[in-house]
């Protein structure tokens, strides 16, 4: 029976447990041969802190963890080097006293891995004194390795004051590796985004950012040659526990879990985390994102004005990724950093990406979460009434599921907060018509670009596509008309399915949809 790593970090127990274990050292020894300052930026749960601790055991020459994978044929040396392992995963109570205080506990861990001790309190300092005493005392260069870096930054990245004394803090604590290269073996920094050293490490100009090389796409993740070659037994399990076949599983896991695009035309790779879960359960659900609310995320989109039925399908320019995450003009890199959009496609005479939600898990993930902040905050209200529409959809009653939506907005009080936006905004009435479709079906889209303009909403299901006009305190009419001069629904007439055009009006003092008119 396959034992799956699930939530273990640690390289060492899962060699020594005998869980399984994707190969990923020939990407590794690769990554070790570019170069002696790496930065890898990629979302939560997505095997960073596994590849850190790779890192660590190939470095500490443990070649016996190592027999049987790709770099054992591949490194010919295996020389120990001292390492020096650090994670600020838990300095996230957003002071600078605390970042200090996991700092201190850190440094000592590694004095004590070694038998050193020091009087030294300056955290600067202290790091300088210990890797140059682990040089003249080793004989050798050291190697160090920096987890989750931007864990504490991410706590208080809507706030400015609070963000700016703990980046100095940080760049103090990173600043010794400038002036220390010739006792540095190798440098290796992991995060969610890019703070990068534009800022945190701006002395640290040899620092080399592969976040978005296409020859590490893959480093973590899982690919589909990786998943149908390691996977078999643990999809078979699903497919026998579900009722389905092994080719249906299949394809339910990609639509899940996969996606995810770390540079222009890489291979996609799958999330790891939720693939190891559905494959220990034998169940597919929406494990990553259950690991963690996207609060920060929701304290940025507010921060950015964010028109949520924008993000899928959005468009940003390369020049976007390379601003530090503190100075950054667009919430987009940002929300592809963390892992709620992915790169689609790249227009090279414009230098731009596409970005998208990579998959189901994500979409509906992000959408469920930012239900009390769009729609309502009762949020078993809100999921009664989303079956209650999803029900009349599935017999193509578009007049039922929008008396129910009427009815759902109707009843949310004014002075709850979501709704409080609507009578001047009619895009919070788009956004919150978006969620509620799109946490229906998985064929729901938002401004979709036409040649003569942006649809409002795109709704597809088994046997009709519906194209709507949202209108505030306009005509439905007016929407219907709009429809037709812009030939919204001109590219789906051959499709096979029913098109059918609606037009809906939101009212700003009833604060609920007042009419709407369906044209077949």
């Amino acid at each position: 029976m396959v034992r799956y790593p699930v939530g273990i970090q640690t390289f060492e127990k899962i060699r020594s447990g005998n869980y399984l274990y994707v190969d990923k050292t020939a990407d590794l020894f690769r990554l070790i041969q570019s170069g002696e300052y790496i930065f890898l930026s990629r979302p939560r749960r997505f095997g960073k802190s596994l590849l850190t601790s790779t890192l660590e055991c190939f470095f500490q020459g443990r070649k016996d963890l190592f027999h049987g994978l790709a770099i054992e044929q591949l490194e010919k040396d295996w020389t120990e080097y001292p390492v020096l392992h650090f994670s600020l995963a838990t300095a996230k109570l957003g002071s600078v006293d605390d970042l200090n205080v996991q700092i201190r506990i850190q440094l000592e861990r590694n004095e004590k891995r070694y038998g050193m001790h020091t009087d030294i309190t300056n955290v600067s300092e202290r790091f300088q004194k210990l890797i140059t005493s682990l040089f003249d005392n080793t004989g050798k260069q050291v190697v160090v390795l920096i987890d989750e870096y931007d864990a504490p930054l991410l706590t208080v990245l809507h706030d400015p004051q609070r963000l700016e004394p703990m980046r100095t803090a940080l760049q103090s604590f990173y600043s010794p590796l400038k002036d220390l290269d010739p006792y540095l073996r190798f440098v290796f920094i992991t995060g969610i985004t890019k703070f990068s050293q534009l800022s945190i490490f701006s002395q640290l100009n040899n620092l080399s950012n592969i976040s978005m090389d296409p020859k590490f796409s893959t480093l973590v993740g899982f690919t589909q040659e990786e998943l149908e070659r390691d996977f078999k037994e643990g999809i078979q399990g699903i497919a026998d526990n579900n009722g389905l076949t092994y080719q249906n599983v299949l394809e339910k896991l990609r639509t899940r879990y996969d996606g995810y695009h770390f540079s222009r035309n890489a291979e996609g790779v799958y999330n790891p985390f939720s693939v190891l879960q559905a494959m220990r359960t034998g169940y597919m659900d929406n494990y990553w994102f259950a690991t963690g609310t996207p609060s920060f995320l929701v304290q940025m989109m507010k921060k950015f004005n964010t028109f949520l039925p924008t993000l899928d399908g959005s468009r940003a320019k390369a020049t976007e990724f390379d601003a530090p995450t503190e100075d950054m003009h667009s919430i987009l890199p940002l929300f592809y950093q963390s892992g709620y959009l992915t790169i689609r496609g790249y227009i090279p005479e414009v230098d731009t990406y596409e970005l998208g939600f990579p998959n189901e898990e994500v979409k509906t993930g992000l959408l469920n979460a930012l239900i009390p902040y769009y729609v309502s905050p009762n949020y078993n209200a809100t999921t009664n009434t989303l079956d209650s529409m999803y029900l009349s959809i599935l017999k193509d009653d578009i007049d039922g599921m929008l008396s129910v939506a009427r009815s759902f907005f109707a009843s949310i009080p004014y002075q709850e907060g979501t709704l409080k936006d609507a009578p001047t905004s009619e895009g919070h009435f788009t956004a919150m018509l978006y969620m509620m479709f799109s946490l229906m079906s998985n064929y729901c889209y938002s401004q979709v670009r036409t040649a003569a303009g942006r649809m409002d909403i795109l709704l597809k299901t088994g046997t009709s596509i519906y194209v709507m006009e949202l209108k505030m305190n306009g005509s439905v009419d007016e929407a219907l008309q709009q429809i037709d001069d812009k030939g919204y629904a001109i590219p789906y007439e051959s499709d096979g399915r029913k098109v059918v055009k609606v037009g809906i009006n939101f009212s700003s003092k009833e604060r609920t949809i007042t009419e709407w008119k369906v044209k077949r």
